[in-house]
């Protein structure tokens, strides 16, 4: 399968993982503390749009200006087709007065859309207007702390939401070999640590002291896991998909491990996957979700 994968097709994959997993509390107070008047927005890691459609469909949005930045091409790329065929499917009118700039409105939606590929700390540095929300979804934990975090808040004027941030917990049942599963975990996690772009597998715990380094406000907090299991032997939506591509990223961030046996390891994988395909593997990763104010 692994010549098949897709990283615009992962995030598609995850939405409705995305959408179980968010806070609910959290998800309230931000809507509650979103101002009334028309909104901008800026999301960093954006990826293919699939929060700027939540965020219409969930009615948070009815007039704002949406930039997303993301600094791979691809999924700008994928974004600019993928949000025009939502849009139009869900009975939205769409404009498009550039190849990244669109309007999705109907008689009670105007939302202004404008793709930015570009990385987060260059965006920082051109962006000339604060947005009254900032967005990182599944983002902060790929980044340095807590300088990033600093950084990332002279976007935003009052508010940011930071969702799904990874916090040390990778459960994949039923176990295969306690010791081995166990093992496979920590050094799974240990490559967090070791990416030369930063990261950190306890980032959702760490971002209590983090945001008040920052200077910043909890206004909610509260865990965002993803819980995917089969339902009769079926995964929901695309989620066996989002299964099999949380497994490509175990074998990328480990095949090369002089930790662990290329053998036990290529023979764990495979069952592994032999589970998502029977529907009887379930995977859990424990996250946690902010609202705070500047």
């Amino acid at each position: 399968m692994n010549n098949e994968l897709s990283f615009p097709r992962y995030l598609l994959s995850k939405q409705s993982v995305d959408d179980r997993a968010l806070n609910k509390d959290v998800f309230q107070a931000l809507r509650s503390s979103l101002p009334e008047r028309p909104l901008r927005i800026i999301e960093v890691g954006g990826g293919i749009g699939t929060m700027v459609k939540r965020l219409i469909q969930w009615d948070v949005l009815r007039k704002a200006e949406y930039i997303l930045v993301d600094e791979m091409a691809e999924n700008i790329e994928y974004a600019a087709a993928w949000i025009p065929q939502w849009a139009q499917g869900s009975g939205l009118s769409v404009e498009r007065s550039e190849k990244n700039q669109l309007r999705v409105f109907d008689d009670v939606r105007d939302v202004q859309i404008r793709l930015e590929c570009a990385d987060v700390f260059d965006f920082i540095q051109k962006n000339k207007a604060p947005a009254d929300l900032l967005i990182a979804h599944a983002f902060l934990d790929l980044l340095p702390m807590p300088e990033s975090l600093s950084n990332l808040l002279t976007l935003t004027s009052s508010l940011a939401w930071l969702t799904l941030n990874f916090d040390g917990v990778t459960s994949l049942e039923p176990l295969i070999n306690k010791e081995l599963d166990e093992k496979i975990e920590a050094l799974y996690h240990l490559t967090m640590e070791e990416r030369p772009t930063g990261g950190d597998s306890k980032c959702g715990r760490n971002l209590f002291a983090h945001i008040q380094t920052a200077g910043a406000n909890i206004l909610a907090a509260g865990s965002s896991d993803w819980v995917v299991y089969g339902i009769k032997g079926k995964y929901p939506q695309d989620e066996e998909y989002f299964l099999h591509f949380i497994l490509h990223f175990f074998e990328e961030s480990l095949s090369s491990s002089p930790e662990l046996d290329k053998t036990e390891f290529a023979t764990w994988l495979e069952k592994r996957r032999a589970q998502i395909q029977q529907g009887y593997l379930t995977y859990i990763a424990h996250q946690l979700d902010f609202l705070i104010t500047k």
